[in-house]
């Protein structure tokens, strides 16, 4: 995970949203324990009631787990969970936004298919 914080969002909730992206794409996997919320604090440089509010957030959604004296843990099911409610969100929340700009644009979705995104950061 890398330290780039964005100041229109809290912290916490970045860091949040980086515990979550990390459990989607596998790189915390279900039953395997979270960093240790004094470590993340050390390796970002911020308070470890910062890492607290956002690892607390996890186990209010049910993500997460806290076995006292062990960690925190990725709960079984988590990553089923995260992609129902991401694919949700991004549906109704981020989709709608996405095609009102690419109607504006007049682009197509096959022009999207056509566009190769790594060919075009390297001709940058």
């Amino acid at each position: 995970m890398s330290a780039n914080w964005d100041d229109n969002q809290p912290i916490y909730w970045q860091l949040r949203e980086k515990t979550v992206a990390a459990i989607l794409d596998g790189t915390l996997a279900e039953g395997q324990p979270l960093p240790s919320v004094r470590q993340v604090a050390v390796d970002f440089q911020i308070n470890p009631l910062t890492v607290s509010k956002a690892y607390q957030s996890l186990v209010d959604d049910d993500l997460v787990e806290k076995r006292r004296g062990v960690g925190m843990f990725v709960r079984e099911g988590a990553r089923v969970r995260l992609l129902t409610s991401e694919r949700e969100r991004f549906l109704t929340e981020e989709w709608p936004r996405l095609a009102s700009r690419l109607q504006q644009l007049g682009l197509t979705l096959d022009d999207l298919r056509q566009t190769d995104p790594v060919k075009r950061k390297t001709a940058s």
